[in-house]
């Protein structure tokens, strides 16, 4: 019986439309609802979203690590424990799947200090220890540029003296803030040859000012979030203890 009443319905709307085929849209109007604690939860509602609710949260809160230690992103003026070690999961994680899709190695990673917004602290490590730390969709992506814009990269982090994850990648400059010395993986940079480049989809776009990688000869999307490379790290490691290095340090 109702749903004979709905095609009743329907039917005398669609009579009304076609009688009032010179109705226009006269205005629009909207306002700004605030989501505060003052909204009044419809119990039903919550009552279905509850069990898919419940079962997220245990699974962001399974641990699947452990860290030696709490380690910040503001621990070290050039390069972080914290940092590092994010650049070196990008590496470990991305370079096998870029490897087979493209017969090729990822020459070195850069990813932005900002973009690490929570801490690593000391103990259990979970799912949701990655959200918080990478709370963004960013994924990771490979550009193929030449040497020369490598060293546009370089000038950049020695200009900026920002604590932004490299690696495979090493920088040292002197006193007065002056490149001394710039090499990948314990080579130096060549001007005219190809490097693959990893870092994430906003730098690609010129995030953070860093332009350098266009243009270029090819990029590289792997489909893999930033977030992702952590868990899938944490899940198959047991302890977590980075460390700062000479990837970039001032020597008087």
């Amino acid at each position: 019986m109702r749903f004979t009443h709905l095609i009743y319905l329907l039917y005398f709307f669609l009579l009304l439309n076609c009688k009032n085929s010179d109705l226009h849209l006269s205005k629009i109007q909207g306002k700004q609802i605030q989501i505060t604690d003052s909204l009044i939860i419809d119990p039903s509602i919550d009552d279905y979203v509850k069990p898919y609710r419940e079962h997220i949260q245990k699974d962001l809160d399974s641990v699947i690590a452990f860290s030696a230690n709490t380690y910040d992103k503001t621990d070290g003026e050039l390069n972080t424990a914290l940092g590092n070690l994010m650049a070196d999961i990008a590496y470990e994680q991305a370079n096998p799947i870029f490897l087979k899709r493209t017969g090729h190695n990822i020459d070195m990673v850069i990813l932005n200090y900002g973009g690490i917004r929570s801490n690593l602290p000391e103990g259990a490590i979970s799912k949701g220890t990655a959200f918080k730390l990478m709370p963004f969709e960013n994924s990771i992506v490979v550009v193929a540029i030449k040497g020369n814009q490598v060293n546009d990269l370089v000038h950049y982090l020695v200009k900026g003296q920002k604590a932004h994850p490299i690696s495979k990648l090493q920088i040292t400059i002197d006193k007065n803030n002056a490149l001394v010395d710039s090499k990948i993986s314990g080579a130096a940079i060549d001007n005219d040859k190809t490097y693959y480049v990893a870092t994430n989809d906003y730098l690609y776009q010129g995030g953070d000012n860093m332009t350098f990688f266009k243009p270029n000869e090819n990029l590289y999307p792997l489909d893999y979030k930033i977030r992702n490379t952590l868990i899938d790290y944490f899940m198959k490691v047991d302890r977590i203890s980075p460390v700062r290095d000479d990837r970039f340090i001032k020597i008087n």
